[in-house]
């Protein structure tokens, strides 16, 4: 049998990265999944991969920071495969880079509400589906903050530490329902997103020397992360805050 069979997911920020790795995986490993993201022609790629691969998927694009996107994304997986049992909420953005004394504010609430909102927002919805049977909410949060300081990137950072922060209190409030929340920290990984940052030989050869694997992780090492921290495997393990960062947080150059 395979791991997540007869499991019901939402992933969010699935149309690249970490979210269209794990995506792939749940599928693979049995799960019914419910794809999220702002970018419809690259969910529709992606189910469509899904699919073919003898999975099953559904999605619906939308705005991470939308109340209303939240709920119907929850409301699709009911209706369409009959509950929910995972919530990775993944979705997030890194921002501009530029001194913290020049961010403007309106850049700051909308790393924020990105980052950190949208991470409530989806665990305000997806908790109520699971409470009749327990689940698993799964947070992305960063090393940026809580392991390792990073200039100019402070409204990222904040918003990654509130994550693990609001992972342990919900943890201690829904314990006791069976519902389990974690939080993966991961390194720097090879994504799209992490491009945006900067991708001149100079600075990965920066990222990398940062970590002691000496290198970044692929999407797909982060994705096994989380499918142990959505599975009966992970069946004691809650309020975790999980490095899966190739060992940055204990290097100091």
């Amino acid at each position: 049998m395979n791991t997540l069979s007869d499991k019901v997911a939402i992933v969010t920020g699935a149309s690249s990265g970490i979210g269209r790795a794990t995506a792939k995986l749940f599928a693979r490993e049995g799960a019914c999944v419910i794809v999220g993201a702002c970018r419809e022609n690259a969910l529709q790629s992606l189910v469509k991969e899904i699919v073919a691969g003898g999975g099953q998927a559904k999605l619906l694009a939308g705005d991470v920071t939308s109340e209303d996107y939240a709920k119907a994304l929850v409301d699709l997986a009911v209706d369409e495969f009959g509950g929910l049992d995972i919530g990775f909420n993944n979705a997030g953005t890194s921002g501009r880079s530029v001194a913290t004394h020049e961010k403007p504010t309106n850049e700051w609430d909308h790393e924020m509400i990105t980052n950190l909102t949208s991470g409530f927002l989806g665990a305000k919805h997806q908790i109520p589906a699971m409470l009749k049977k327990g689940g698993s909410v799964i947070f992305t949060s960063s090393f940026v903050g809580s392991t390792a300081g990073m200039p100019q990137m402070a409204a990222y950072a904040a918003a990654k530490v509130g994550l693990v922060g609001l992972t342990k209190a919900l943890a201690a409030e829904y314990g006791t329902l069976g519902i389990r929340v974690n939080a993966i920290l991961p390194g720097a990984v090879d994504t799209p997103m992490a491009k945006e940052f900067g991708d001149t030989p100079e600075i990965v050869e920066y990222v990398e020397h940062m970590h002691a694997l000496k290198r970044r992780s692929t999407p797909e090492e982060i994705a096994q992360s989380v499918l142990y921290l959505a599975s009966d495997h992970a069946s004691f393990t809650t309020g975790t805050a999980m490095l899966v960062d190739g060992g940055v947080s204990i290097c100091k150059t």
